[in-house]
């Protein structure tokens, strides 16, 4: 277990982590998209739901 402990951490020292204006920005990226999709998905869902409420009649 303590070999096991041992590599991970010298790993984990060879990961290049990101600044915290990246990561920041990143984050706004990725929520930001979240939301365009979601918008994008509930006006899909919208229209189909009338066409086929219109069909269904």
């Amino acid at each position: 277990m303590g070999k096991f402990l041992r590599e991970v951490r010298a790993e984990l020292l060879k990961v290049i982590w990101p600044a915290r204006r990246q990561t920041v920005l990143y984050t706004g990226v990725v929520l930001a998209s979240v939301v365009l999709i979601a918008g994008i998905i509930w006006f899909a869902d919208l229209v189909l739901g009338q066409v086929i409420g219109l069909i269904l009649r």
